[in-house]
């Protein structure tokens, strides 16, 4: 009976991964054609994420474009240790450069020093490396989240009339998106003597979660006049328990973040007051121009910043077909 010790299983890892590389079309057609396609390897932090995979569907009908690059997807489960496994393989597969969407903001130095050391060219998306200044080859491609909960809050603020209660809620802790979203909100409302955070918790980013929340909330008696989620599936739930908990429309104002279609649905029947448009297509289809910029050997800005938009009632349709 073969023993598998802990060395044995990694190694299986990566050398499965090697095989499925070697065993695709891309890679089989690189040593037989001059169109040789490389792959790009893709990890993303949740398959299950309606935005991530609204950037995942993108990037893939956008790669189709170039014939030139295949991307390979995998789910880091939100799994820090998984992630980086994951990439020790692409790197031990022989891919031609990789993308990131990191599980844990804070975790991405070591994916940078994997990526450095085995000398392949790597994209960040969506969520901002904790690196302060990324070396050569790496690239971060997404929005600044600042922006995004500034644009948020304002909203609700200039609704409330700058005076009222807001319960905010916070996506996941290991997200820099939902802790620099969140650090805007209250940048916001402390400007205003009239307004103060009576609740805050954490949602994950999940329509349940923010449901759960909101009901717990209202449960509690707790006096609530906007809820500042951090993104629009946590929006959503809260919309959810509102209804349920027989509130009167426009008693409490909601506003979330992506503009994603449901929440599109939702301002047009007036149960989301304000989301920020951010642009999924737009930071898939800069990932991969990114991507490939970088397996070219071209010069390409360590930043590439895709601008977030308010969305409200006035201007919702135009976000539709985006």
């Amino acid at each position: 009976m073969t023993k598998f010790t802990s060395s044995n299983v990694r190694m299986i890892g990566v050398l499965s991964v090697a095989v499925t590389l070697m065993a695709s079309p891309a890679c089989r057609n690189s040593t037989s054609t001059s169109a040789a396609r490389k792959v790009v390897g893709v990890s993303m932090a949740h398959f299950d994420d309606n935005f991530l995979t609204m950037i995942r569907t993108a990037m893939q009908d956008y790669a189709t474009t170039f014939p030139e690059i295949v991307l390979q997807f995998t789910d880091a489960e939100g799994d820090v240790g998984k992630q980086l496994s994951q990439i020790q393989n692409f790197v031990a597969g022989g891919v031609a450069a990789m993308i990131v969407n990191a599980a844990d903001t804070s975790a991405t130095p070591s994916i940078t020093k994997v990526a450095r050391e085995g000398g392949v060219p790597l994209v960040y998306v969506n969520r901002r490396p904790a690196e302060q200044t990324l070396p050569d080859g790496v690239v971060f491609v997404g929005s600044d989240e600042i922006q995004a909960g500034t644009l948020e809050m304002e909203e609700l603020a200039r609704l409330m009339n700058h005076r009222g209660n807001v319960a905010v809620m916070i996506g996941e802790l290991a997200s820099n998106g939902a802790q620099l979203r969140t650090a805007a909100v209250e940048k916001v409302v402390a400007q205003y003597p009239d307004m103060k955070i009576v609740e805050k918790q954490v949602g994950n980013f999940q329509r349940e979660r923010g449901l759960d929340l909101m009901n717990n909330w209202l449960t509690a008696g707790a006096k609530i006049d906007a809820v500042a989620a951090n993104n629009d599936e946590m929006a959503i739930g809260a919309i959810m328990a509102i209804r349920q908990a027989g509130v009167a429309a426009g008693t409490i104002l909601v506003g979330g973040v992506d503009a994603t279609p449901d929440a599109l649905a939702e301002v047009a029947k007036g149960s989301l007051a304000v989301t920020v448009f951010q642009n999924a297509r737009g930071q898939a289809k800069g990932a991969v121009d990114a991507a490939l910029s970088l397996v070219r050997g071209e010069r390409i800005d360590h930043i590439v910043s895709i601008p977030f938009e308010l969305v409200t009632r006035d201007n919702y349709k135009t976000f539709l077909n985006r």
